[in-house]
């Protein structure tokens, strides 16, 4: 299935010179979200998967609906001040600032097995921090898993040394 096509690209968003993704129409079609959801799991049979772990927001659409095809539990990352118990964190850089993600210290156990699923990876920056988390908090990246990779940005070079699935590339802006 082309899941490029479905894609939608919006110019100048969230600023000028930016082509911003938008996944919306991939998983607003049934057929399209399920396929995509359908290729992500295959990827990953016969890996041992103790949990995914997903970043708001659009990380629990695919990491949410991953981690229930395949049976496994699902952990919410997000933004500071968000989750309501005592909380773990990463910090990592934009190309405008800093940021920082936080997970529940309790959401991952030593030598636990993490799936990172997003929908898409840029620099590599934000997927790097929840490896980064995860690790520090004992578990094990089994992977990282995204719909779109900008390959342009070279997001691998971050994340070297980790297994990185992508099901749609863009070699360009």
């Amino acid at each position: 299935m082309d899941f490029k096509s479905k894609i939608r690209n919006i110019p100048d968003f969230p600023k000028k010179g930016i082509v911003f993704r938008d996944i919306t129409p991939v998983v607003g079609d049934g057929k399209t979200f399920k396929n995509v959801i359908d290729l992500m799991a295959k990827q990953y049979e016969g890996v041992n998967i103790d949990s995914i772990l997903g970043a708001e927001a659009r990380g629990f659409i695919f990491g949410a609906a991953l981690a229930y095809r395949i049976g496994t539990g699902f952990i919410p990352v997000r933004k500071p001040g968000k989750l309501p118990y005592k909380t773990a964190k990463a910090s990592y850089e934009l190309e405008y600032g800093s940021s920082e993600v936080e997970v529940h210290i309790d959401a991952i156990k030593k030598g636990e097995n993490i799936l990172i699923v997003d929908d898409l990876v840029a620099t590599g920056g934000t997927a790097k921090a929840q490896a980064e988390l995860v690790e520090s908090m004992g578990g094990k990246v089994a992977g990282f898993c995204f719909l779109i990779e900008l390959e342009f940005l070279n997001p691998r070079r971050s994340l070297k040394g980790y297994d990185v699935f992508s099901l749609v590339k863009y070699d360009s802006e």
